[in-house]
């Protein structure tokens, strides 16, 4: 009898190991910079960001203007799915999501926050697949754009988040494709705004009404 018991718990625990083995990663999961994460991806080095012809400008409804010069030459195809969101006018509408005073950061771009159901703000992607991680020795500071992820490196797709700060701990492991070159006041307001209490959601939603794509030369 103790021998048949045996075979059954081995044989219960084996199901086991082998359900999560064959387990496929949560497409929905929180796309989010953190820091002390690793990464195993390429990255791209001494190369000097070359901007795009046309800037991305964020309009909000509470918080003024931030435009962002993008990096074509450093993150091609995370600069593309941007542009192509933007003409599609995705971002309109959207909310920033999570302030994080403390990494110095506000990220946006799910469109799962033009709703309230702020449980699954985060979890959002665009209709496209995700774009493969495009990473360099450009240093996460203040004013860089960065692409939001997964705990997989390949998981970028539309959400982004600005560093207001110095945050060596993102450099290398988070696609780089930008940089505030307008607005940088604004974006500090919306990093100190109020959040739900023991949450990073802002306590008032914080909109982007609109974002466009402008030339370049019209932003010294």
């Amino acid at each position: 009898m103790r021998t048949s018991i045996a075979k059954l718990i081995i044989a219960a625990i084996f199901l086991v190991f082998a359900l999560t083995a064959c387990k496929e990663p949560d497409s929905n999961a929180n796309k989010a910079a953190n820091a002390g994460e690793s990464s195993t991806a390429n990255v791209k080095t001494g190369v000097k960001p070359q901007p795009d012809s046309q800037v991305a400008v964020f309009e909000t409804a509470d918080y003024g203007r931030m435009v962002i010069e993008l990096y074509p030459n450093i993150a091609p195809q995370m600069v593309e799915r941007f542009k192509k969101l933007i003409t599609e006018h995705f971002y309109d509408g959207t909310a920033i999501h999570r302030i994080d005073s403390n990494l110095g950061i506000i990220q946006g771009g799910d469109p799962q926050t033009k709703g309230s159901n702020m449980a699954v703000w985060g979890t959002g992607n665009s209709p496209y697949p995700n774009v493969p991680a495009e990473f360099s020795d450009i240093p996460y500071k203040r004013g860089t754009l960065g692409a939001a992820r997964t705990n997989d490196v390949n998981t970028a797709n539309c959400q982004w988040f600005v560093t207001l700060k110095k945050q060596p701990a993102f450099d290398k492991k988070y696609t780089v494709f930008g940089r505030v070159i307008d607005g940088i006041n604004n974006a500090d307001v919306i990093m100190h705004a109020p959040t739900v209490q023991g949450t990073e959601r802002p306590s008032d939603k914080v909109v982007i009404k609109s974002v466009t794509l402008q030339p370049r030369t019209s932003f010294p």
